[in-house]
């Protein structure tokens, strides 16, 4: 009797795979879910539940299903891309310091020039200057740099 592929397992691990990517390709540019990658980690438990049921398949049914060691391998790595995908995103991510340059949360906004849309230079003094009908303050919204 021919053992058949045990598919479980090799889709289970490229699902492993594409959870960084989808990561990086998808949640990142939401604004509401780049801190929250619980998305991400539904994604890398399909894709190690899938490996497992593959490798359950295999050891269950050794003279049906191929893939014993191959699945405890790929299931090893899963795990293993999943435990980096944790410390990194828990641990190395938090490990970069603040800005020390950077105003704070009600202070007063340093003076600056920018281009607008049509390419002039807009200050933020000449902002205020232009009369106080016209401006009633000035919003400054600073991204993380994930560009």
């Amino acid at each position: 009797m021919k053992r058949r592929w045990n598919l479980s397992i090799w889709v289970g691990f490229l699902i492993v795979l594409a959870a960084p990517v989808i990561y990086l390709a998808v949640f990142i540019r939401r604004i509401d879910m780049r801190d929250a990658p619980w998305a991400t980690f539904l994604v890398f438990a399909l894709g190690i539940s899938l490996t497992a049921q593959g490798l359950r398949r295999a050891v269950r049914e050794p003279l049906k299903y191929r893939g014993r060691i191959a699945g405890s391998i790929l299931m090893c790595l899963g795990v293993a891309c999943m435990t980096l995908y944790a410390v990194d995103i828990f641990y190395i991510a938090r490990q970069v310091p603040p800005s020390k340059g950077a105003p704070r949360i009600g202070q007063k906004a340093p003076d600056f020039a920018l281009p607008d849309k049509d390419g002039n230079l807009v200050t933020l003094a000449g902002l205020f200057d232009a009369g106080a009908d016209k401006v009633n303050g000035a919003v400054l919204i600073f991204y993380r740099g994930y560009w």
